[in-house]
C-alpha cells in the first residue's frame, strides 16, 4: 500500500513487483524491437545507452497506467496530470554512468514526475539508478552539488517488474554498467496539466508520437 507521507518527505518510492510477472516477455520483446540508435532521434542520444522507441505499444501504454503508478505521480504532483512521454533507456556495458543531478520542475516545483519501469533485475552491478531521499525541496541557499551528495546517495536494488516513481527534483543518477547484463527500462514522464502547451512544443523533438490528451486526477 502506498505511503502517501513518505512519498512526499522522500521525493520517491519504489513499488516492488507493480508489474504483473506475466506481461515481462512481452515488454522486453517491444524495448528490443523499438530499439533506434542516436542518430535516427530527432535530437540524438548519449552514445553510453541503448534507446528505444515503443510509446504506442499497448503492454508499454498499460504499464503506464498501473493503478500503483498513476497514484504515486498523482500524489507528488497533487492536481490534475499527463502522461507527457515514455521511453526505452538501457545503460551499455561499461555505460550508463551520470553524475547526481536534478530534471527540474518546469512551472513549479513538483509538476513534473518521472518513473523508471524495470524490464530486467537491477542493482549495483548493472548501472541501477542512485538517489539522495529527501532532497526535492532543497533550500533556496542550497550549495551546489557535490562530493558530499553522493555520500548520501542510496543505490537501488530489485527484480524485474519494480518500478521507481520520483519527484523531477530529486537528486538522481544512473550508474555505470559494470558487469554487462541487461537492464532494461522505460522511462515516464508525467506532467502537470498547465504544462501540456510547452510540452506539445517539444514533443517532436524528444520522439513522441503517442496522443497526450488523457488526463488523471491525483486522488
Amino acid at each position: 500500500m502506498l505511503d502517501r507521507d513518505q512519498l512526499q518527505r522522500d521525493g520517491y518510492a519504489l513499488l516492488r513487483g507493480a508489474i504483473p510477472a506475466d506481461w515481462l516477455d512481452g515488454l522486453r520483446r517491444a524495448f528490443d524491437d523499438g530499439v533506434m540508435p542516436s542518430e535516427r532521434w530527432p535530437v540524438p542520444r548519449g552514445p553510453d545507452w541503448r534507446h528505444a522507441q515503443l510509446d504506442l505499444d499497448p503492454v508499454v501504454q498499460a504499464v503506464c497506467r498501473l493503478p500503483a503508478l498513476l497514484a504515486a505521480a498523482g500524489t507528488l504532483i497533487g492536481e490534475r496530470f499527463f502522461l507527457a512521454q515514455v521511453e526505452g533507456r538501457e545503460p551499455l556495458p561499461g555505460g550508463g554512468h551520470q553524475g547526481l543531478h536534478r530534471d527540474f520542475s518546469g512551472q513549479r516545483p513538483g509538476d513534473t514526475v518521472s518513473a523508471l519501469a524495470f524490464f530486467d533485475d537491477y542493482g549495483p552491478g548493472n548501472g541501477a539508478t542512485r538517489l539522495v531521499p529527501g532532497s526535492h525541496r532543497p533550500a533556496a541557499d542550497a550549495r551546489a552539488l557535490g562530493a558530499d551528495d553522493e555520500a548520501l546517495a542510496v543505490q537501488l536494488a530489485g527484480t524485474a517488474g519494480d518500478i521507481l516513481v520520483f519527484d523531477a527534483d530529486l537528486v538522481h543518477a544512473g550508474s555505470r554498467n559494470h558487469d554487462g547484463t541487461r537492464r532494461r527500462s522505460i522511462l515516464m514522464g508525467y506532467f502537470a496539466e498547465s504544462r501540456h502547451a510547452d510540452h506539445l512544443a517539444t514533443a517532436a523533438l524528444r520522439g513522441v508520437r503517442m496522443d497526450t490528451r488523457e488526463r488523471f486526477s491525483p486522488g
